[in-house]
């Protein structure tokens, strides 16, 4: 004689049966190290409240390249990354500041001014390459300097921090 399911067991074993689907505001889970974890003020996020970025998903993410010197360097160097302010996008962001901050756990805040398409790049080459712990990397805030005076000033240098693995996003 067949067995009948109810609705209720129909619907139990279908949520046993299949994987939680993503919510359409969460993002994918990295595959790769995990080089950026950004929280805070987030709206998509991809575990426990945070936005987690291997090296492919911030490759993913229409990188800008730009050349430009900085006063850390020998001659012009060539970044690339995604924008801050795209990368904040992406993630929903909604504060007003963004605290990043260092495997050293240096750490400087970066306001909604800083926020602009033309404006810093999490740069995660450096010259074609990948940038190693020692050679400032894996991930620098760089703002493009020699495009604007206003990018040559202390708190502009202050800003462009190496070693960079989180943002938290605050009001």
């Amino acid at each position: 004689m067949p067995r009948f399911l109810s609705p209720i067991r129909v619907a139990l074993c279908a949520v046993l049966a299949f994987p939680v689907a993503l919510r359409a505001d969460d993002l994918p889970a990295p595959s790769g190290e995990v080089l950026l974890t950004i929280t805070g003020d987030i709206a998509r996020t991809n575990g426990k409240g945070a936005a987690r970025f291997d090296r492919d998903m911030l490759a993913a993410m229409d990188p800008v390249t730009f050349r430009t010197e900085t006063i850390w360097t020998d001659g012009p160097q060539t970044f690339t990354g995604p924008t801050l302010s795209a990368l904040l996008d992406h993630v929903s962001a909604e504060g007003a500041t963004v605290t990043a901050t260092a495997i050293n756990d240096y750490a400087v805040t970066i306001p909604q001014e800083d926020r602009v398409a033309t404006g810093p790049i999490v740069a995660y080459l450096r010259n074609g390459a990948p940038m190693s712990v020692r050679d400032k990397g894996p991930l620098w805030i760089v703002y493009p300097y020699d495009s604007d005076p206003a990018y040559r000033t202390e708190v502009i240098y202050a800003r462009s921090i190496w070693q960079l693995d989180r943002l938290d996003v605050g009001r």
